[in-house]
């Protein structure tokens, strides 16, 4: 079976990648799983939380976003990530100002989010079109002191940070801007090139986990807001009810998405945060993300019935959620 772009889908996953996972240790608590963003390791009284990711969509901001996106993984237990390593992979045309470029966006992301470089690798790699960086980061808490994607417990409220689509709105914007420049105005674009700035959630996450009452925390990448609520479903065995006009999506994402008839809650979302909370905490954690400065909002509650996925519309008519086939970016991409 051919694959699509973007991850390898679920049953793929399942069939093929999950079963091959090495020798097994009891140091590992947390290791691959459908819905997870990374792996949690204990050693005596401290846990490890760590993840890898590719950027492979990007070229601009490629190494500011290898960072974040790793760290964002991280995050997401509740950790501050602290280290960070690096595979770079450039086309065989490229020179020492590409290689550099790559670096110095690495160092820049590193450092606002306070993050020692470890090691890495560098390479110019045959017939490669453009520059893929793999990353890899990890962070250090307490032993059970971490939440992870598959925590969330019936009751839950859905709380999402910022609005969807922001990793695939400044992606495209940066990416297809000739194209778009025609039918959208420039200010739109710049401003939606600046959502780069947008992407991680790193004090989105350690916020929230410090409210208590968190069950669960998610980063919603590839397959969007509603790829990464499936996720949380799958991980958790709970079902989940989502309030579509609940979500909310920026209007230079709203504008873009309708120029390449892609849906925004299927988009790359890295930037937003996937937060399932006990309601009796859930108003405490959107007002200590408020006073951060980061909007957030309940979009939704998890159910018992793990079969029970749905979308609530404005007319109270509820659909099966939609569960996307492969990130939407790579459809617009594509065109």
């Amino acid at each position: 079976m051919k694959l699509p772009h973007g991850k390898v889908p679920q049953k793929t996953l399942e069939k093929i990648v999950l079963k091959y996972l090495g020798f097994k240790r009891e140091e590992v608590v947390l290791g691959p799983a459908v819905g997870e963003d990374g792996a949690v390791i204990e050693i005596d009284d401290k846990a490890i939380v760590s993840s890898v990711d590719p950027i492979t969509g990007a070229v601009e901001r490629i190494g500011w976003l290898a960072v974040n996106i790793c760290a964002n993984d991280v995050a997401t237990f509740g950790v501050k990530p602290t280290f960070f390593s690096s595979c770079i992979l450039l086309p065989e045309d490229s020179d020492d100002h590409a290689l550099e470029e790559v670096c110095r966006q690495i160092d820049e992301a590193a450092k606002r989010l306070e993050i020692a470089i470890v090691g890495g690798h560098s390479e110019v790699t045959p017939e490669l079109k453009h520059p893929v960086v793999i990353g890899y980061c990890a962070g250090i808490t307490k032993r059970g002191n971490y939440v992870t994607s598959g925590g969330a417990k019936v009751g839950d409220q859905l709380i999402l940070t910022k609005t969807a689509g922001i990793e695939g709105t400044a992606i495209l914007a940066t990416e297809k801007y000739e194209k778009l420049k025609n039918a959208i105005d420039n200010e739109t674009l710049i401003s939606a090139q600046r959502f780069f700035d947008k992407i991680s959630v790193v004090n989105d996450a350690l916020t929230a986990f410090k409210c208590g009452g968190v069950s669960a925390m998610h980063d919603p990448t590839e397959g969007g807001i509603l790829g990464g609520i499936h996720e949380m479903a799958e991980a958790s065995g709970h079902g989940v009810k989502v309030y579509y006009e609940k979500i909310p999506v920026a209007k230079e994402t709203l504008k873009i998405c309708n120029f390449f008839e892609i849906d925004p809650l299927q988009l790359i979302s890295s930037g937003a945060l996937l937060i399932a909370a006990r309601k009796n905490k859930s108003q405490k954690i959107i007002r200590e993300l408020k006073a951060q400065g980061i909007n957030a909002s309940i979009i939704g509650e998890f159910v018992e019935n793990g079969e029970e996925r749905v979308l609530v519309r404005e007319n109270e008519e509820e659909l099966p959620l939609p569960k996307p086939e492969c990130d939407h970016l790579w459809i617009a991409l594509r065109k």
